[in-house]
């Protein structure tokens, strides 16, 4: 018996060593189904590897309490506090369209500062004359303006500040007038449009948001202001212009803001279309279709786009700390 285990043990060495596996299989040697020790799926994986050896804490909203958890983990209740639309103001076409005439009344304003500068330019009216009209209009703006709390202390102040105001723009009026000289007047009048614009756009019409400045508009308005006076033929007129430029875009506002009506509106239109139908009818088309598109077309486009908003507020949104009055 032990000569019989010993030859059937080196029979079956020899048999593994040195023949294939499906001479195995039909001797009865080796089964069919052999187990093969597959790897693990990440699936099976991932939960051994993340199952934690302790109970982690409630995720809570601040920074020092959630070192258990990963960087970009987000809890479902981040969410809760999400709002839609909130604190959201719907406008009527009526409004809509009230407010599209402060846009309208400031396009005037700069119209009629560039029929100033085209009566200039042309030589139609004289610089002298056109001084003493705005010196004349803006004393009587100055005290509608004033109205009843006028003071004489007050009005002797800002007089002596309106001097030297002048006297300066008179003496650097001849520096002015030739700082532009070797610039081509097609670049000039291309460089004025668009600072004008620039102007309109970050011009204060009594919304509060992050667009307005009132510094970038009136400096723009002025620098195109000085553009323009550099085209004209005398230092005189240069320093006109400016003036006009002064009272219409620095002091003008405040009138403007004042005695604003849907009326004065209308004369302010009704002037502008006069003095440009004497210029040129493309330009008063021109105009008029401006105009259209501001106080009508804009209106409309944005009370029909006012269902698509969609403003999202949440726990991500920059805290806001309220200050409480104690008495």
């Amino acid at each position: 018996m032990g000569y019989l285990f010993v030859i059937r043990k080196l029979a079956s060495n020899f048999i593994n060593f040195s023949f294939p596996e499906t001479y195995l299989i039909c001797a009865g040697l080796l089964s069919k189904k052999k187990k093969v020790n597959k790897p693990l799926a990440r699936k099976q994986i991932a939960p051994l590897m993340e199952a934690p050896t302790t109970s982690r804490k409630p995720w809570k909203k601040n920074l020092y309490e959630n070192a258990d958890y990963e960087d970009n983990y987000t809890d479902p209740s981040f969410l809760k506090d999400m709002q839609t639309n909130r604190n959201l103001k719907t406008y009527v076409p009526a409004e809509a369209f009230i407010g599209a005439t402060r846009l309208s009344q400031q396009i005037c304003v700069v119209t009629a500062f560039l029929i100033v500068f085209h009566h200039l330019y042309m030589e139609r009216i004289g610089a002298k004359q056109i001084f003493c009209q705005s010196a004349i209009g803006t004393t009587v703006g100055y005290f509608i303006y004033a109205g009843r709390d006028i003071q004489l202390a007050k009005f002797v102040e800002d007089s002596k500040t309106a001097f030297a105001v002048l006297v300066f723009g008179f003496i650097f009026s001849p520096l002015l007038h030739t700082l532009t000289n070797s610039i081509s007047t097609d670049t000039i009048f291309s460089m004025t449009f668009f600072v004008l614009l620039l102007h309109l756009i970050f011009f204060d019409y009594g919304v509060s948001a992050a667009l307005v400045s009132k510094a970038i508009s009136l400096n723009a308005a002025i620098f195109g202001s000085i553009c323009l006076a550099s085209r004209l033929s005398s230092s005189l007129h240069a320093f006109v212009l400016l003036e006009v430029a002064a009272v219409f875009f620095a002091l003008g506002p405040f009138l403007v803001r004042k005695l604003y009506s849907v009326q004065l509106l209308v004369a302010s239109i009704a002037v502008c279309c006069f003095f440009l139908y004497t210029i040129s009818h493309i330009v008063l088309y021109t105009y008029i279709s401006t105009l259209a598109f501001v106080n009508l077309f804009c209106p409309w486009l944005f009370v029909r786009l006012q269902k698509y908003k969609n403003n999202i507020n949440g726990p991500w949104d920059e805290a806001i700390v309220a200050e409480e009055c104690t008495s």
